[in-house]
Formats: structure tokens, sequence, C-alpha cells
């Protein structure tokens, strides 16, 4: 039996998903991406998960890529071919960036401890990062020659703009959470103790609301990132009509005017 990478709970209507090499600080292996991107897919077809919380088992939330993975390692021996790292971004990391991406319910990140190279890109690609206050960032991929990657290109200048974006990529500096909440690059710092517990609750939270409407949210703003102005209102036309039409809306409505608590289905 293979080792469980990834711990899946199911609360509710929140699946969560803990990275489970805390020895490791959740650094990443082929094994370890290969085995959450199979809990996305399971989420994703689970008709009664209506959100992800994803979080890191022990003292960090992910160290970034396991460099003693033998996907990535470089070979120590006098004239051995060098590694594609590129493949390794290709069958692992891609996949799961792009899973993230485009779930059909919201995706909650909970950073506890350390959220380095890829481990910070992947929190960052969540629809709501919430950090412990003793949390922090840093893109290290500067540190061992390389580039951001899953998806840090991509995310961090869209998150805080592009000179704070290649300060962060190219110093590697550590970033403390309160500061990464102060530039807007995570959604909120809460106490470390409190953490866990508060971003259940709004997993919960959302787990409650039209939870259709929420991941096309999430598709419009990420596409009027590629459209002018006109062509996002058209959009926002396009996609308002499909939500129109869905029983929670209808659903929604009737809600307000009676004065009642909302059943939304739709997924």
């Amino acid at each position: 039996m293979s080792e469980q990478l990834i711990q899946i709970e199911q609360q509710g209507g929140v699946r969560l998903l803990r990275l489970n090499r805390p020895e490791a600080l959740n650094a990443f292996t082929a094994a370890m991406l290969g085995q959450l991107r199979q809990a996305l897919e399971a989420a994703a077809m689970d008709g009664a998960t209506r959100c992800v919380l994803i979080t890191g088992a022990g003292r960090a939330f992910s160290a970034g890529q396991d460099l003693a993975d033998p996907h990535v390692a470089p070979s120590r021996e006098a004239g051995a071919a060098p590694k594609d790292i590129g493949h390794m971004l290709d069958h692992y990391y891609i996949p799961v960036a792009l899973r993230l991406r485009s779930m059909p319910v919201p995706v909650v990140a909970a950073v506890n401890g350390v959220a380095a190279g890829a481990g910070a890109n992947m929190a960052f690609g969540c629809d709501l990062v919430l950090a412990g206050e003793s949390a922090s960032f840093l893109q290290a991929f500067s540190k061992i020659g390389l580039i951001p990657d899953c998806g840090g290109t991509w995310l961090l200048p869209r998150l805080v703009g592009r000179a704070k974006a290649l300060e962060m990529a190219l110093l590697g500096d550590k970033l403390k959470a309160v500061d990464a909440e102060r530039i807007g690059l995570i959604s909120r710092v809460v106490p470390d103790a409190e953490l866990q517990d508060q971003a259940m609750a709004i997993a919960q939270k959302l787990a409650g609301m039209p939870t259709r409407a929420l991941a096309e949210t999430r598709r419009a703003l990420d596409e009027a990132l590629k459209l002018d102005f006109e062509s996002a209102l058209k959009r926002e036309a396009a996609l308002q009509s499909q939500a129109g039409f869905a029983y929670d809306y209808q659903e929604g409505v009737a809600a307000f005017m009676d004065k009642r608590k909302p059943e939304f289905r739709d997924r």
C-alpha cells in the first residue's frame, strides 16, 4: 500500500486535503503531487463536496519542491546528463495548478508555517488564502538558479504588481504573513491557534453558498484579465444569462422574498 501523502477528510460539504510529509516540511515529490491531483479530481467529481480546504500537516504548509526527488535532483557523477526539470512541471505541477484554477467549487488555503517556492505559488493559486500570524512566504527559486513556477510568473504580478513581484522573485527574501496581507498577496492573517478553525468556518460558509456561481465568479475574474472593458462587459452578460436560468438564482430570490435561508444545490 502506498504512503498516504495527502490526508483526506470530509466535514459536511467541505473536503479537507492535508499535505502529509511533515518530516520534510511537506516538500513536494512526484508521488505527492500525483496523490494531490487525484484528491482534487475526486473532490471535483463528488457532488457532496462544495468547497475544498488545503493545509499542511505539522509546522509547515509546504517548503516547495523536494530537491532530493529523483525527478529533479542533479546527478553528482562526472559527465552525467542534467535532469529535465520541465518534465516534472509538465507531468506533475501543471496538471495540479490547472485543476486548482478550474475546480467547480471554491478552494481555500490555510497556510501554517512556511510556504516556499512551489508551495507558496500553489497557495496563491487558491481562491482564498488564510495564513497564521507566524506563517511566511518566499520565492526561493533564484537561490538555486531557477525561475518561479507552479504559476508564479502569472500569479505574482497580478496579485501585487510587477515591481513587487520582481522584488520577491529576484531577491527571494522571506515575507511575513502580515506583510503578505498588507500588499494584497493573501486574504487575511489570523492567530496561529485559530487558523484551522477560522479556515474551516470560511470553507463551511462557502459550502453553503451557490457553488456554481462562486466558481463562475472566479472564472469571470480570471478571463477579465485578458479582455478589454467592453469584452469583459459582454462576458459578464453571457455568464449572467446562464446563472439566471439556474436553480440557485430562482431559489436565492425566493428565499430572499420569503425571508428564509436559501438551500442552494447547483454545482
